[in-house]
């Protein structure tokens, strides 16, 4: 049986393997930026006024939709400009799938959408998809969305 004698290093750094190698590693961010999920913008507007903040509650089921925190993706605030009375929001990195996102304007900052005696809401609220006012709020099928693209932006319009 013959014996291999060993390749030198030299001998194996070719210009095609060198090539091949630069290739793979300036590919490879490229492909995790690809694969590192989307961007959310999402864009209030229709605020009375700056006072207060907006909430934001993103949900990827419909569970929970529109006011339960606890089973949301993430919540967030948002202050209003009080130039143009917008709020606005980039969530990075949420994996591809079906979203809603509800929001009100939290004017006295308690942290919930007050209502009166009636169930009505006293601040303004808003969901993805602009559903149109009824009775009751609105619900997961209508205010839903697909974020399959590496960036979207959602405007939502505050109902007072």
């Amino acid at each position: 049986m013959k014996q291999r004698s060993p390749r030198s290093v030299s001998s194996l750094c070719t210009p095609a393997v060198v090539l091949m190698v630069l290739a793979v590693s300036v590919g490879t961010p490229r492909l995790l930026a690809q694969d590192g999920g989307s961007s959310l913008t999402i864009r209030i507007v229709g605020a009375k006024s700056s006072k207060g903040q907006i909430a934001i509650a993103v949900f990827n089921g419909e569970a929970g939709f529109p006011g339960d925190k606890s089973k949301t993706v993430r919540t967030l605030q948002a202050g209003i400009d009080p130039q143009t009375l917008i709020a606005q929001v980039t969530l990075k990195n949420l994996p591809r799938g079906v979203y809603a996102v509800s929001v009100f304007h939290d004017e006295n900052m308690n942290g919930r959408l007050d209502k009166n005696v009636l169930g009505i809401p006293k601040e303004g609220y808003g969901a993805s998809n602009n559903p149109r006012k009824s009775m009751g709020p609105p619900n997961f099928a209508e205010a839903k969305f697909q974020l399959d693209q590496p960036e979207k932006v959602l405007e939502i319009k505050l109902l007072y």
